[in-house]
């Protein structure tokens, strides 16, 4: 009599290999370039249609392709390099000094508790403060030109470069400076291989907020006693209910800190290698 043979698997029959996913890449998004200006473009594209139907009442929004089409004059008459000119320059200016002095100035106190005792209080004491009412005071001291406005974006970049630096260089991860220590680094390696690439992180997201403030008092600067830039531009547009005008400037103010966010994007990827 023929035996059956047993359908079931013996127990001593290695299982197939199964293969499994790797899940090493953490919360590491995905980039995707073209997902951010279809929103931009769906949205400006909307709102033409909505104006153009009435959705929405021409009072209150400019159609974009006139908005666009100010643009072109703008650019043949010249006068859209003559605001951005200045307003690049003091932003450029005003927004280095402030964040490398909030950069040093915060490095400083995550380092050295005297520094720390002596600083801390006096910067939680002005970091709350608008920075646009102490405007009137930069004027008295600087006077109505240029340096009133280096100064106010300055020190508005400064404090908050100050708060971000400081965090960012005390939350390091304490296991790795002892274990530099354990392997008889000097002080000052330390510093540089550990302590300020593990604190870059923190730095290069204050940054993002520093400029962005940046950008807020370089218009606030510029609609006192300010014959040329973009937030003289849009006070002058303003007053005269020009809709066009007035969303042209906010659209290079927009534009502005798009391509900034981008670039401490680009200098985060350089400088953040290691943590991919």
């Amino acid at each position: 009599m023929s035996s059956v043979p047993d359908p079931r698997p013996r127990a001593d029959t290695p299982a197939a290999p199964r293969t499994v996913p790797f899940r090493g890449g953490g919360f590491r998004p995905v980039s995707n370039r073209w997902a951010g200006l279809m929103v931009f473009v769906l949205l400006i594209a909307f709102i033409e249609l909505a104006l153009r139907q009435g959705w929405i009442s021409r009072l209150t929004l400019p159609l974009p392709s006139e908005v666009l089409d100010t643009f072109r004059q703008l650019h043949e008459t010249g006068l859209l390099y003559r605001h951005l000119g200045p307003s690049l320059s003091r932003f450029v200016v005003g927004g280095a000094l402030g964040a490398l002095a909030g950069i040093g100035v915060g490095t400083l106190i995550g380092l050295f508790g005297l520094v720390r005792a002596g600083l801390v209080p006096l910067v939680a004491a002005i970091f709350p403060i608008p920075k646009i009412a102490l405007l009137p005071l930069f004027v008295i001291w600087f006077g109505i030109g240029e340096g009133s406005k280096y100064a106010l974006i300055a020190f508005g970049t400064f404090t908050p470069m100050v708060v971000a630096t400081y965090g960012a260089v005390d939350n390091v991860d304490r296991t790795l400076i002892r274990m530099g220590q354990s392997f008889g680094l000097s002080w000052w390696s330390i510093v540089r291989k550990i302590v300020l690439p593990g604190a870059m992180p923190g730095i290069l997201s204050g940054l993002r907020i520093g400029l962005a403030i940046a950008i807020i008092l370089l218009v606030a600067a510029e609609m006192l006693g300010a014959q040329y830039g973009i937030g003289a531009y849009i006070l002058e547009a303003g007053s005269l209910y020009d809709l066009e005008r007035l969303f042209a400037g906010v659209v290079i103010l927009s534009v502005l800190g798009v391509l900034t966010s981008g670039a401490i994007g680009l200098v985060e990827r350089r400088v953040l290698r290691w943590r991919s």
